[in-house]
Formats: C-alpha cells, sequence, structure tokens
C-alpha cells in the first residue's frame, strides 16, 4: 500500500484488490475489497496458529507448516480472482490498465494478470531479492556468497567453508521447495486456463515481468548481483514525516521523557490466540514493573493480560510514527520485515521475539548486526525476557549501532518512493521495458548453468583421451612387434 500511496501521490489513479480493507486512502485509490468466506478465513487462521505454535518442530516440520499455510493463503487470493468483482475490471471495456502490480508470496498464478489487463506486470517483494523471486527478471544466485531466506549474511563477512556448506544445503532445499510450489502455482494456473482458453502457457506468462520491486536497500547486503530490472526500494513504508499521532498514544509518549518508552508489537498475522496465554503472562510479568511506560498492541482489549499503570493496550498502532517519536528507546518486535524497517530507519533497537517464516532470519541479522537481542519464543521465561530488555536498554552498543546504520540507511540518491514512481512510469513509457530484461530469464537450468556446453567439453576430452588411448595402444604395438622382429633378427 505504500507502493500504491507513492503512485496516488504522483497523481496516477490506482484501483487496489485486497482481501481485507486497507488502512492507506487517497482521492486517487478505488479499493475493490473481495473479503474472504468464512469457511477460508478459518482455514487461514488455523494454518497461521499451527507455525505461531510453541511446539518443538524440525526444519521439515516448519516447511511442512508454511507450506499449509500458504495453500491457505492461496485459496483465499485464488477465490478473489475469480470474483465477478475482480473479474469485471478487464471484462469492463471502460477499463485501461498502464500497468499491474502484484504483491509477491509465493502466489505464482497471478501472473495471468498480465494477459487478462493487456499491460506489463511488476512484482513486489518483501525481502531483498532470493532465489524465490530471482527468476522472474533473471537475478544469478551465487550459492557461495548469496544466502537464501533461512541463511543471514552480516554486512562484510565472507562465509567459511563451513558456512558454505550450510548455505548450499539451504538454498538446495529452498530450491525444491520454490519447485513444489511451482507445480502447484501451474495446477491453479490451469484452472484459470480451463476458463479462458486463450491465456498463454504459465512459463510463458512467468517471463513477463518487467520489474521487481525488493523491501530491501545496499546497505542492508547482501551485496550481490543483481539484474536492471531489481529496483530496490527499502523503507518504501516509511513516511517523510511522521503523522501526528492519536492523542492518547501521544500524551503517553511525551510523559516518558524521563525514562524512555517501548513498544510492543507482534505485528498483524498473529493473533493473541496463535499463543499460549502462559506466554503473555510471562510477557506482562516482566513489562509491568518496568519504569519505562509500554505500548502494547493488543487486539481484544476487553481481555487484557493485565492491568498497569505503565502500559497502554491498542488495538491498532500506527507503528512508524510511534517508532519515530524521540522517547522511544525500545522495541519488541517479532522481526517481520516491514517493523524490522521502520525501526532500523528510525534508529531504535530491538529485542526480537521471532515466530515464523522470515522472521528467525530477520532475528539473527538484527543480532549478528548488533541491533538488538533474540528471545526464542519456545523458551521465553521471566528471566531470559528481563535480561534481554535490560541488555538492550542499559548497553549504549546497541542503539549507537542502530542509530549509524540509520544515518547509512537514509543516504541514498532517490528515495525509495521515487524510485517507485521513476521505475513504475518507466515500465509505463516503455511499454514493458524489455530492453533491460536478462537473457537469464529465457533460458532453461540447463542452459543457464551451461551445463550443455560443459558436458560437450567433457564429452570431447573423453574422446580426446579415448583417441590418445588408441594411438598409444598401436604405437606400442608397433613397437612391441618391432622388437620381437629385432629380437628374432639377432
Amino acid at each position: 500500500m505504500a507502493v500504491v500511496k507513492a503512485l496516488a501521490e504522483k497523481g496516477h489513479n490506482v484501483t487496489v484488490v485486497t482481501l481485507y480493507k486497507p488502512k492507506t486512502y487517497h482521492e486517487n485509490i478505488t479499493n475493490v475489497l473481495i473479503a474472504p468466506t468464512d469457511q477460508l478465513q478459518a482455514k487461514f487462521d488455523a494454518a497461521m496458529a499451527e507455525l505461531s505454535s510453541s511446539v518443538k518442530s524440525n526444519f521439515i516440520q516448519n516447511m511442512a507448516r508454511l507450506l499449509n499455510a500458504n495453500r491457505a493463503a492461496i485459496d483465499m487470493q485464488f477465490g478473489a480472482f475469480v470474483d465477478r468483482r475482480f473479474t469485471a475490471l478487464y471484462e469492463s471495456n471502460d477499463n485501461k490498465f498502464d500497468v499491474a502490480i502484484l504483491g509477491y508470496v509465493f502466489n505464482d498464478f497471478q501472473v495471468a494478470v498480465g494477459a487478462k489487463f493487456k499491460c506489463p506486470i511488476i512484482m513486489t517483494w518483501v525481502q531483498q531479492s532470493m532465489n524465490f523471486v530471482d527468476h522472474f527478471v533473471g537475478n544469478p544466485h551465487e550459492i557461495s556468497y548469496v544466502p537464501t531466506m533461512m541463511n543471514p549474511l552480516a554486512t562484510g563477512e565472507v562465509w567459511n567453508f563451513k558456512k558454505r556448506l550450510q548455505n548450499f544445503f539451504l538454498t538446495t532445499t529452498s530450491r525444491i521447495f520454490s519447485f513444489a510450489l511451482d507445480y502447484s502455482m501451474k495446477g491453479y494456473y490451469n484452472k484459470l486456463v480451463e476458463m479462458d482458453s486463450s491465456l498463454p502457457p504459465f512459463e510463458d506468462m512467468k517471463r513477463n515481468v518487467s520489474l521487481l520491486f525488493c523491501n530491501s536497500y545496499y546497505s542492508e547486503g547482501p551485496i550481490r548481483p543483481l539484474a536492471p530490472a531489481t529496483v530496490l526500494i527499502g523503507g518504501i513504508q516509511v513516511k517523510d514525516k511522521p503523522d501526528a499521532l492519536p492523542k492518547n498514544i501521544a500524551d503517553f509518549l511525551d510523559a516518558s521523557h524521563q525514562n524512555g518508552a517501548i513498544l510492543f508489537s507482534l505485528g498483524t498475522n498473529v493473533k493473541e490466540s496463535y499463543v499460549k496465554a502462559e506466554a503473555f503472562q510471562i510477557i506482562y510479568k516482566v513489562l509491568s514493573p518496568l519504569k519505562q511506560n509500554v505500548i502494547w498492541k493488543w487486539g481484544d482489549l476487553a481481555n487484557t493480560p493485565g492491568n498497569a499503570s505503565n502500559i497502554l493496550y491498542q488495538k491498532w498502532l500506527p507503528q512508524g510514527d510511534i517508532l519515530a517519536h524521540p522517547n522511544l528507546r525500545l522495541f519488541i518486535t517479532h522481526a517481520g520485515k516491514g517493523g524490522m524497517v521502520e525501526a532500523l530507519y528510525h534508529g531504535v533497537p530491538m529485542v526480537t521475539i521471532p515466530m515464523f517464516a522470515d522472521q528467525p532470519t530477520n532475528s539473527k541479522k538484527i543480532v549478528s548486526e548488533g541491533y538488538g537481542v533474540e528471545v526464542d519464543k519456545l523458551e521465553i521465561t521471566e528471566s531470559i525476557l528481563r535480561n534481554a530488555i535490560s541488555e538492550v536498554l542499559t548497553n549504549p552498543s546497541y542503539a549507537n549501532k542502530v542509530k549509524t546504520f540509520s544515518r547509512l540507511y537514509r543516504d541514498r540518491p532517490l528515495s525509495a518512493k521515487e524510485s517507485v514512481v521513476y521505475w513504475t512510469e518507466y515500465v509505463i513509457r516503455h511499454r514493458g521495458a524489455a530492453h533491460i530484461q536478462s537473457p537469464l530469464v529465457k533460458m532453461n537450468y540447463i542452459q543457464s548453468a551451461n551445463l550443455d556446453v560443459y558436458l560437450l567439453i567433457l564429452g570431447t576430452l573423453f574422446g580426446v583421451f579415448k583417441l590418445l588411448l588408441l594411438v598409444a595402444g598401436y604405437l606400442w604395438k608397433r613397437f612391441r612387434a618391432a622388437k620381437r622382429s629385432k629380437s628374432k633378427k639377432e
């Protein structure tokens, strides 16, 4: 929605199709709300609850849970895709769209939008570019120094053999995950083909992506090769100037000038019902005696973990505006990329409690760079959480490091919003900008990995080797025959 707002403020008319009521409004934005059915929403909630559970599980179980949650999310999206409120947009002769901007979360089937609306496609992705999205624009993925979502890389770090080996196996695993997703997405796409036989093949449509917006920036790392069609817009959701806070929140933060304030939020996707009540009781017992004021994002205001004079519960929070407040000293977060970026931009150190998906990797990045401390959701106790909060609040190195990075993160030739507007208009002006598409997009794995070339070279070398053996064998026989002939003459 930050991308949408940047374009709307520039004067573009933007139609947004969404499953949930957005919190971003502008006179140039038209929202088409297609809420999921109660059945699909319940299925998604159950999958998210399983992902957020405090049950210890191995890597394979975590991946299976992620796939289950993704399947539930895709069912919701596919339902919206075939809904009359959506199909009416491309069936109407009065509508003309210059470009389609698609939020990518393992939902490749939506590339059909390009054919439906007869326009180029821009993908948006919530992380740095990685193998899940590299193929859309042809970014080479060098395993020796380009990490996967599950393997963070500290700025300037050169991996030793053990870490390179680990990244090889993690990358291989994520590619298997991608193949499984691709097979699933092709099934969804084929359902669309059954409804409209004029749709191009799935593989052709995946090559129709003109641009990839990634919510990262060079200063975050990793430093890696990127095709020109990859545009880094890290911090796009951060406002140029924070909005005025609601009065109760503003008064609460302004009154925290002496000891400072703490913001605690587990994001929008983690509901209180997903987490055991005991965990929130532990958190409450740690936060309530603090001398700092605490703003706590909590959905059910009628049933809070407890009442304390230093805690303000809020159902919804203007998170970025709160993080920009000068009295905020600490952000307790699940390490979602959006909140992480806002905290880094405003120079706020963190205590992380990662839940699922990219959050454990984001958290490890925060820890490795010295921006905060991690608390394992499966091992959280009063003493562990209390010590983590005390460490970040009393050790100035965390605040100093994150403020140093904040200055670095802001230093760029174009702001994230300016980059979004420029490159979107660039794609529109040049009708998809096919001239910046990498040849890698149109190559299969054998071609891109040069396997056919290596096979030819190996075959040639083998042929030469065999020929040399034959020649050597022939010469050896001639030599022995000559030697025997000479012996007989003697």
